[in-house]
């Protein structure tokens, strides 16, 4: 089951997270938490992991549209979009898709907020790609 919408690129990993950072402002959204995972896992079980970070998203129209329509919405906030080194090299910036993650609710008035989130992360995706390339066309 495809849960993400994501773009894998090149680059310098601190150097994709501030461009999707920016790009995550553009289309509204602010960044309420960033957590390091590489840096917990070692701080707290002294385990060696990817590099790998979770940025909070919250774009405060749309969720406050939702949060009066779905009070419950909460337990499904922020949207979270990350970013970590693959395998191969390349770095992925994966993004919840809003519209399956609200589907879940079963509150059809939610619909149209899934769809204008997930579309804002797909310009999102798509900014960061032409910003930093496709690891493909490495």
């Amino acid at each position: 089951m495809d849960y993400t919408i994501q773009t894998s690129v090149t680059g310098d990993f601190d150097d994709v997270v501030d461009t999707t950072i920016t790009a995550l402002e553009d289309e509204g959204f602010g960044v309420l938490c960033d957590i390091d995972i590489q840096a917990t896992l070692d701080e707290k079980l002294g385990e060696e992991f990817r590099q790998y970070r979770i940025l909070g998203a919250c774009n405060p129209p749309l969720a406050y549209e939702g949060l009066t329509e779905e009070i419950e919405l909460g337990a499904l906030l922020p949207c979270n979009v990350i970013v970590y080194e693959s395998d191969d090299g390349d770095v992925v910036v994966s993004a919840v898709d809003a519209h399956r993650l609200v589907g879940i609710t079963d509150n059809d008035a939610l619909d149209s907020i899934g769809t204008e989130v997930t579309e804002r992360f797909e310009r999102v995706l798509a900014a960061v790609t032409e910003e930093l390339g496709s690891a493909s066309e490495a």
